[in-house]
């Protein structure tokens, strides 16, 4: 026996169906499509949330909320993650920079600091917005405000 004499189990390998190569085939004429409608035709594509002519569920359920397009999303961060990096990183300005190099922001966010927690260490904080209350305390504990 030799690798070029085998070959698979009889019965065990079946020739597909070719649809619509003439009536010979015996597959031809409507080529398994049925008569009428969409689907028979060539080119079809069903429409996402189709329901056969049915009015579909997006355009039955009513519509509510706003969405302002000219919303700014700011990434949150409180004073006590300011407390704690100044504490672990021995930190005296911390600006996007530093929270990009902590990894606490990704690389596009703009940054709010947000008056949670306490902040007892003296800082040069650098962000795109400040909350009323954080621009207060960390003015208190003797640092600096710096807008972007």
């Amino acid at each position: 026996m030799d690798l070029s004499n085998l070959t698979p189990a009889k019965g065990s390998v079946k020739e597909r169906k070719r649809i619509g190569r003439g009536t010979g085939s015996g597959l031809g004429g409507t080529a398994t499509r049925g008569l009428n409608g969409a689907k028979s035709r060539s080119g079809y594509k069903k429409k996402i949330g189709f329901e056969g002519g049915q009015m579909p569920l997006q355009r039955r359920l009513p519509k509510f909320g706003f969405k302002n397009i000219s919303r700014v999303e700011y990434k949150p961060i409180n004073l006590a993650t300011l407390q704690t990096l100044a504490e672990a990183g021995s930190f005296t300005k911390i600006g996007i920079a530093e929270l990009l190099q902590v990894g606490v922001i990704a690389k596009n966010d703009l940054v709010k600091i947000l008056g949670n927690g306490t902040l007892s260490a003296k800082l040069q904080v650098e962000a795109n917005a400040f909350s009323k209350s954080a621009e207060e305390a960390i003015v208190a504990a003797g640092g600096t405000v710096v807008k972007l």
